[in-house]
């Protein structure tokens, strides 16, 4: 068991940037650079995004751009082109190119299966500068809803999107989220009820009809007792929930969402 001494410290919000190395900065620059000239189609996420839209800085190794799963062959063409290593990590949502102890992340989805990237997700997002690049940066509706699963032991990006919510005062596009959502309505649900224990006062950032309509549909659910689905555990964490599965004979709901979930990604 870790001692406080050795047990490695978790990251701390604050808005103060992280001091990149020079090299770090300089790679990133040059991918979001070389994207741009070949004209990938990609939109700047993670700690990047979440700066933009929360003014919360976090210390990254990783560059993570969203694309859509057609495009990633393209890029991984074109980044091997200048130099970097790549691999598909898992063909339902993450590829990688590296070089030089520094990572770039081509996300599709979730790792889950529950939601895919495509193009809408690109048109959406904004022109901003990142690193001094012009680019452009994942919508607020979309940075929400790719966190809405990542609710693991050793993460929980909850706190994340509460911080979006407040930082854009709710001027959303509730209707997207909504849609993004999907079948999955109850996560940006209880999403909504952390964001409302967090900041009881900032009652008017969720629109009262979002309420209305998630509340509504959470009661009609408890009043028909659907069976259907009957476990979803492993679509949040397959770890934590892996007993249900392995000792209590539930089936295993991520299987079936990576399974189904297309176009997966393929090398070029």
């Amino acid at each position: 068991m870790l001692t406080m001494a050795t047990e490695k410290a978790l990251p701390v919000s604050t808005s103060h940037p992280p001091e990149f190395p020079p090299e770090q900065r300089a790679l990133f620059r040059e991918v979001l650079e070389h994207l741009n000239r070949v004209r990938v189609p990609y939109v700047v996420s993670g700690a990047f995004a979440l700066q933009k839209h929360t003014g919360i800085w976090r210390d990254t190794k990783d560059l993570d751009l969203f694309l859509s799963a057609d495009v990633v062959p393209d890029a991984l063409y074109h980044l091997r082109e200048e130099g970097f290593e790549t691999e598909i990590c898992d063909p339902v949502w993450l590829a990688k190119a590296h070089r030089d102890g520094y990572y770039v992340d081509l996300i599709t989805g979730m790792s889950n299966g529950s939601m895919a990237v495509d193009r809408s997700w690109i048109e959406r997002g904004f022109d901003s500068v990142v690193l001094g690049v012009p680019t452009r940066v994942l919508a607020a509706e979309e940075l929400i809803a790719s966190k809405l699963f990542v609710d693991f032991r050793e993460r929980f990006d909850g706190a994340d999107v509460v911080h979006v919510i407040y930082g854009t005062q709710g001027h959303l596009d509730w209707e997207r989220l909504r849609q993004l959502a999907g079948e999955h309505w109850q996560m940006l649900l209880w999403e909504l009820v952390l964001f409302h224990y967090v900041y009881p006062t900032k009652t008017e950032y969720v629109p009262l009809w979002v309420w209305d309509d998630l509340l509504s549909r959470f009661r009609r659910d408890l009043d028909i007792h659907s069976a259907e689905p009957a476990f979803r555990g492993t679509l949040i964490d397959e770890r934590m929930f892996a007993i249900d599965v392995d000792e209590w004979g539930m089936e295993n709901p991520l299987l079936q969402y990576r399974r189904k979930r297309e176009p997966k990604i393929t090398e070029a």
